[in-house]
């Protein structure tokens, strides 16, 4: 089957095409925006990337096209198969239809951690020899690529509550009929699509409908607005993580996260050591290890693959170390997780300086819905460089002043890129957040970083 995706560069999307490529189709993607590492991961499986959306892409026809939710009623791809009477279908829809609907799917929802915590459980599995199939929305370095079928009966997969596609408006998740459902939290986010919090409640209560009742529920306990989405009904049996008397806690957690050992209903079950750092991975972890035991999978097993696991890029990923400069890419583009990023990595280096850099680039940022939240989010760092893309419709200036001369603003990459090496010093830490390819700013910084002579002391 000839197989043409919309929007093949997105995170969910390109696990898609990874997948159906795997199941032996034929498979090419339109998209206006390719970056790492989705792009490098999709060629390297030999899949033909088209820049655009041309009509002429979708010749010769395609025996079904699969839409992203990025592409709406207008757009030249969208418009021409409409024209041409061309089969297309959803990426959820996709997935349920090849891949979910016999298995025992294991769903991760939540506003923040989702893809940490689905690369997790799918690590947890493999590792325990049950050959998962998954898809996360990043690369886990542990498997080199962020989506496979896997041969055993269970399917791990990142689940979002944004929209379908221009033709389906609920949520993703409603098309995976979970069995077990993590939640990891739940903050207003995609404004674009929600109008407040309450909208997004919602789905994660039609979501609760659809688990079947000897099914799993793994809930955040300490999360408000997930109490009250399970107050509205629950027909499932749940366990909680996070909280104080939750039924998986963390105890005699090191400063940085990086040990912790696990009580599970009061008894401790297992301890971990690892590589990754803050509270909000910690609770991830035992996220992920409740929903392992529910398919057996036990504490000890998980705390030994979580040992080994080496996280997902772009979450407060090592990109380069320099002349006695470290820089890290992370995905943190919400309030929340930008503190939580800045809060794990202080943890771990004490006294150094973080340089954070920051493109506001989320469809809710560029709204300026969390702005009055950003420069307590920024509170962190000893230096902040945020920049301003153009037409960004609110006055980033005026939101960070709270943070006074450590602050600068900046509107071009070719400008930040001066700023920020006219900072740095031996030693500092540059903490780059955006959940997209900034420009290209990253390859920028190093190569500078690289090119320079050593920073000034």
């Amino acid at each position: 089957m000839r197989i043409h995706i919309l929007g093949i560069c997105g995170t969910f999307m390109g696990g898609i095409a990874a997948l159906a490529r795997e199941l032996g189709h034929e498979v090419e993607g339109s998209d206006s925006g390719v970056y790492p590492p989705m792009s490098t991961q999709l060629e390297a499986l030999g899949i033909r990337l088209h820049d655009g959306y041309k009509p002429e892409h979708l010749e010769p026809a395609p025996d079904v096209v699969v839409v992203g939710n990025a592409l709406s009623r207008g757009n030249p791809a969208v418009e021409a198969l409409l024209a041409e009477g061309l089969p297309y279908q959803s990426g959820p829809q996709w997935l349920f239809e090849n891949l979910l609907k016999d298995r025992h799917v294991i769903a991760v929802a939540g506003t923040h951690g989702k893809t940490t915590t689905t690369a997790m459980i799918a690590w947890i599995l493999e590792s325990a020899k049950l050959t998962p199939g998954f898809l996360i929305g990043g690369v886990a370095p542990d498997f080199g690529v962020s989506a496979h079928l896997g041969k055993g009966k269970y399917f791990v997969v990142e689940a979002d509550e944004y929209d379908t596609a221009f033709f389906d408006k609920g949520a993703k998740f409603l098309h995976y009929r979970p069995r077990t459902v993590v939640l990891n939290n739940l903050e207003y986010d995609h404004a674009d699509i929600f109008p407040d919090l309450a909208s997004i409640e919602n789905q994660f209560h039609y979501l609760l409908r659809t688990v079947p009742g000897n099914g799993l529920l793994v809930v955040n306990g300490a999360d408000a607005a997930l109490k009250r989405v399970l107050a509205r009904g629950a027909w499932t049996p749940c366990q909680t993580f996070g909280a104080p008397g939750a039924d998986w806690r963390a105890t005699d957690m090191a400063a940085d996260g990086s040990a912790f050992d696990v009580s599970h209903e009061g008894s401790k079950v297992a301890s971990v050591k690892w590589s990754l750092l803050g509270g909000h991975n910690v609770s991830n972890a035992l996220a992920a290890m409740a929903a392992a035991a529910h398919v057996g999978v036990t504490p000890a097993q998980s705390a030994e693959a979580l040992g080994r696991f080496q996280g997902v890029k772009r979450r407060l990923e090592v990109r380069a170390r320099v002349d006695g400069v470290t820089v890290y890419d992370d995905f943190a583009h919400h309030p929340t997780a930008v503190a939580a990023t800045l809060a794990a990595l202080r943890a771990r280096i004490g006294e150094e300086r973080i340089i954070a850099v920051m493109e506001p680039r989320s469809a809710t940022m560029k709204l300026g819905v969390h702005k009055d939240a950003l420069a307590a989010s920024l509170e962190g760092a000893d230096r902040v460089f945020v920049y301003q893309a153009p037409k960004l419709p609110w006055d980033v200036n005026g939101a960070l002043r709270p943070l006074g001369t450590r602050v600068s603003v900046i509107q071009d990459i070719d400008a930040l890129t001066d700023a920020v090496m006219a900072e740095v010093l031996r030693g500092d830490h540059i903490l780059i957040m955006s959940n997209g390819g900034f420009g290209g700013f990253h390859d920028k910084l190093i190569d500078r970083l690289e090119r320079n002579a050593a920073p000034r002391c």
